[in-house]
């Protein structure tokens, strides 16, 4: 039986970089021109809201049901947390007293008798506080970065791996702008899980092409990273692959807030695996054609 030899391959991938660099830019373009015209939709982890927690009588709280039961009123993107057999706790995005209102009604008739525990608001203080420690961890995580790339590889490395990451996570935000899917502190787990995934991509790539450094000169730099980045192509696409089939059924069967959890990592795959490839790589062959000896 014939085998695959994945050393044969030979696409030139650099070839076509200024093309991908354009379409990147453009991308890059887009989101930004989204978050100023129309901005994000935060959850109310971020913006305040109303947290309601209720204590069912005479039956168990499925948090399934009481999702299914608020999407009758259009508040199926709600916070839904079951506390114990009995408890639920919930946290909409408004402060509105007619939706509290509802939200009871409806319960009461889906579910059951039930009782209300606590009503309270949460401040746009807090919202604030968390948006502020989200930029900051991600910014530490990227200086920290580019601070072991620098040791572990070369600066020009670390800089272009952490600006595929800039990439990727702009891109990102730009999606969630256009759809209008709502941030909550859990899409801030899922874009810094997205990142090291990203990283450790473009990690794999830069480091095949450390290893092959020694042959710049009479390859060329161009012809180094095609050759690195075919030398790896498999594994990046075997790992995308993997990785993307359960979260593809995440974000289909996953319900509401799974779901939307899961369009980050849709996303952050897609993005990340083009850009381990393509603006890696275009951006070290660029910095290295105008100066070489950095």
């Amino acid at each position: 039986m014939a085998t695959f030899d994945a050393s044969k391959l030979n696409f030139k991938f650099m070839n076509y970089r200024h093309i991908f660099v354009g379409i990147s830019l453009f991308f890059i373009a887009a989101s930004f021109a989204l978050l100023l015209a129309k901005g994000i939709n935060f959850g109310v982890d971020f913006t305040g809201g109303l947290l309601l927690q209720v204590k069912f009588e005479e039956k168990t709280a499925d948090v399934a049901a009481v999702r299914e039961a608020l999407a009758g009123i259009g508040q199926g993107g709600a916070t839904i947390q079951a506390l114990d057999n009995n408890d639920i706790m919930l946290r909409f995005q408004a402060e509105d007293e007619q939706i509290r209102k509802d939200v009871l009604n409806v319960l009461q008739e889906k579910i059951g008798p039930l009782k209300v525990m606590r009503v309270d608001k949460i401040g746009p203080v807090v919202g604030s506080e968390l948006r502020t420690d989200a930029a900051v961890s991600l910014v530490l995580a990227l200086i920290g970065i580019l601070i072991y790339m620098a040791y572990r590889f070369r600066f020009r490395f670390g800089a272009v791996a952490v600006a595929a990451l800039m990439h990727d996570v702009i891109i990102m935000l730009g999606a969630y702008s256009l759809t209008g899917k709502e941030v909550s502190v859990t899409f801030i787990a899922a874009i810094l899980t997205v990142a090291g995934y990203s990283l450790n991509d473009s990690i794999v790539v830069l480091d095949r092409i450390r290893e092959n450094w020694s042959r710049v000169r009479s390859l060329g730099i161009e012809e180094l990273v095609n050759t690195s980045v075919n030398q790896t192509l498999c594994r990046t696409i075997n790992t995308s692959v993997t990785t993307l089939l359960p979260v593809i059924a995440m974000f289909i069967f996953g319900g509401e807030v799974i779901s939307n959890f899961a369009f980050a990592f849709l996303v952050g795959i897609g993005v990340g695996t083009y850009s381990s490839i393509y603006v890696a790589s275009s951006l070290l062959v660029e910095w290295y054609k105008r100066s070489p000896n950095f």
